[in-house]
């Protein structure tokens, strides 16, 4: 009989649905791996990217971007986009800076973005100042699509020209004989550039290029953000050497990945 019961028990036990198995369907997580490698791999696809366009605006003259994101304008997107990724790593965001020093400035100043980007100073500053945006693209309102060596403004307009890493590539010179020409006697030349761009004491170097080039530093240059250098200079009333500086800036060249 006890032998009979512990049969009877054993099949019941038998009979009983284990505690391991279940209804519920399985997890698909082959599928979230998968999904998450090609997170991965889209990622690493639009960095690379964004340093190949990168590395090609600080190795080509103004012309020759202007020329080639105007044959492609979809390049100005991917290029935002990866400059945006980019900033979220900064400590902090030098334009951050730009745009609470110019809030200070008497109202209704004209402003000249150069390289504005997204034109994130117009969309900050432009109920206070009369803020002129220029790009390789207009990928924002407002924006004016141009080689910055040369812009439609008139030669005296402006009394603030910024620069906010945008003096890429072998144009720099032009780049600032632009800003001097559109700028009012006594106008503001702000610029801000990736540290690394300098070589060892070549920031007063950069200083004495913009003083042959008509540009007077009005303080201190603030190199207290670790990634960057910024520079506020004022127009003078020398004329601009004819030959420009022998200053050039290192350009972000990536390695190969």
């Amino acid at each position: 009989m006890g032998k009979n019961k512990r049969k009877k028990r054993s099949k019941k036990a038998a009979d009983k649905p284990s505690a391991a198995k279940s209804d519920a369907p399985a997890k698909p997580q082959a599928k979230k791996s998968s999904g998450s490698l090609a997170d991965k791999l889209r990622a690493r696809l639009a960095g690379g990217r964004f340093r190949s366009l990168n590395e090609a605006l600080y190795t080509n003259s103004g012309g020759e971007n202007f020329r080639r994101f105007q044959a492609e304008p979809e390049l100005a997107e991917a290029y935002h986009r990866g400059f945006r990724e980019q900033a979220r790593g900064w400590p902090r965001n030098p334009l951050d800076d730009v745009i609470a020093q110019l809030q200070a400035l008497p109202s209704r100043a004209v402003v000249a973005d150069m390289g504005c980007g997204d034109a994130r100073l117009a969309a900050e500053l432009g109920k206070r100042h009369d803020v002129r945006s220029f790009d390789l693209v207009a990928t924002a309102p407002g924006v004016i699509a141009c080689n910055i060596e040369r812009t439609p403004l008139k030669n005296g307009e402006c009394d603030v020209v910024v620069f906010c890493l945008a003096l890429m590539g072998p144009s720099l010179w032009r780049f600032v004989g632009e800003a001097f020409r559109v700028l009012k006697p006594g106008g503001l030349l702000k610029v801000v550039e990736v540290r690394s761009r300098f070589e060892d004491a070549s920031i007063d170097e950069f200083v004495a290029g913009c003083r042959s080039a008509g540009f007077d530093l009005v303080k201190p240059y603030d190199a207290s953000n670790r990634m960057f250098v910024a520079f506020d200079f004022q127009k003078s009333s020398r004329r601009p050497s004819k030959t420009d500086p022998a200053f050039a800036f290192r350009a972000c060249v990536y390695k190969k990945r």
